[in-house]
């Protein structure tokens, strides 16, 4: 019995000040967030993360992360799931994983088509952001938009074949001249 008052004393700190970094770091996230939203053409968009302290541990303490968002001027703050169109949703998530990448030593990150509900003018930005991140790391990126895939450094095509009464899948990296062929094609 010592030895559980002992152990939960210990997670007790340790869940704080897990909770007290998560705090400081608030603010600074929410401005970095807004500040992308509005590059990706959302100057109006509004980000609020409210971190509630429960009494009972969870698998990253005590804190449970919530993220509200407001698309536009006016209004109220909702749960980000519930408001959120597809083009803001992709918008706001890659927002989210840049300011996140930026705090941390990631080597690669993934975005498989995060350009959803996106095009033209934005989707340049979005692929303008993910070049500007791939300077410090590995990205891999699946889209479907010329903008964004003629961001990338290399290029490579993913695609299906039959052949024997089965269809598989195959992916090749594509050659310069190649390159230009298949963004003409998504254009």
């Amino acid at each position: 019995n010592t030895e559980k008052v002992k152990l939960e004393a210990e997670l007790t700190s340790l869940a704080s000040a897990l909770t007290n970094a998560r705090t400081s770091v608030l603010p600074a996230t929410q401005d970095q967030i807004k500040s992308l939203l509005a590059e990706l053409g959302m100057p109006s968009a509004d980000l609020l993360i409210e971190n509630e302290v429960h009494e009972d541990f969870g698998s990253s303490g005590k804190d449970r992360v919530q993220f509200l968002f407001k698309p536009n001027r006016g209004g109220s703050f909702c749960d980000l799931g519930k408001i959120a169109s597809g083009g803001e949703l992709s918008r706001l998530m890659l927002s989210i994983k840049a300011s996140i990448s930026s705090l941390t030593a990631l080597p690669c990150i993934i975005f498989d088509e995060i350009d959803t509900g996106v095009s033209g003018e934005i989707a340049d930005k979005v692929g303008e952001i993910m070049k500007k991140m791939s300077t410090q790391m590995q990205v891999i990126c699946i889209t479907h938009l010329p903008q964004i895939a003629s961001k990338a450094d290399v290029h490579y095509l993913a695609f299906k074949y039959s052949g024997d009464g089965s269809t598989s899948s195959d992916i090749k990296r594509l050659s310069e001249g190649e390159r230009i062929d298949e963004i003409a094609k998504m254009l």
